[in-house]
């Protein structure tokens, strides 16, 4: 009676271990279920979103994360593009000046076709049309619209003050650069004369803008003949 006893505890441990087991089983398969179904409708989040989300996600994420360290500069009274640079690898500044000169492919004067092109391509890209006047002036004219080899145009097209004002705008943007990249810098006669050429001179303000406060009291003794 006794062993029969036994084995009957020992069944009914086996039994109890086994359903324990079974209820853990399905209480991982439900959190499988779960998860799946989680993961799933995640999917079908991302799958509706724009595809370009990603890209937009991180360059929101960045210019937040850039604002932040910028007045983060500002209460600690710094630079902050001074300290954005320092931060800058060799690597990451030549990637960057490439991105750069690849976006703005305009390397200065080439030749005055070059140059043509794009003022060309730069007016055209300012100008707003104004379609309505478009279409009238095209009802009036008619064929003389488009100015044949036998169309005399002189005196059906009528310049607005809006063009006019526009064009003389534009001339005098035009007249300030080139006034700012031919300016000379004016000659001081009373400035001592430390050069023997331009470019000797150019060295020599150089020279005086970055070590001058160091200098200047070497340079005074050099000159009264007391420098030890």
């Amino acid at each position: 009676m006794a062993e029969c006893s036994s084995s009957n505890s020992s069944n009914a441990d086996k039994f109890a271990d086994r359903m324990k087991r079974l209820k853990e089983l399905h209480l991982k398969r439900n959190e499988a279920r779960q998860l799946n179904h989680q993961e799933v409708v995640e999917e079908d989040k991302r799958n509706k979103l724009p595809s370009n989300w990603e890209a937009r996600r991180r360059k929101a994420e960045w210019i937040l994360n850039d604002e932040e360290q910028k007045k983060q500069a500002e209460q600690n009274g710094e630079d902050y593009d001074r300290v954005k640079l320092l931060n800058v690898g060799a690597d990451e500044a030549e990637r960057l000046e490439k991105k750069r000169r690849k976006a703005n492919p305009d390397t200065g004067f080439a030749d005055y076709e070059q140059a043509t092109i794009r003022q060309y391509n730069r007016l055209v890209k300012n100008m707003k049309p104004d379609l309505d006047n478009y279409g009238k002036q095209k009802e009036k004219l008619g064929d003389a619209f488009y100015g044949g080899r036998n169309t005399i145009l002189h005196g059906l097209h009528k310049d607005s003050k809006e063009g006019i004002d526009a064009m003389v705008s534009d001339l005098e943007k035009q007249i300030s650069k080139r006034e700012k990249y031919s300016r000379r810098r004016m000659h001081n006669d009373d400035a001592d004369i430390d050069y023997i050429n331009e470019r000797n001179m150019k060295f020599n303000e150089k020279l005086e803008r970055f070590y001058g406060q160091h200098t200047t009291e070497i340079k005074q003794n050099l000159e009264r003949g007391t420098a030890v």
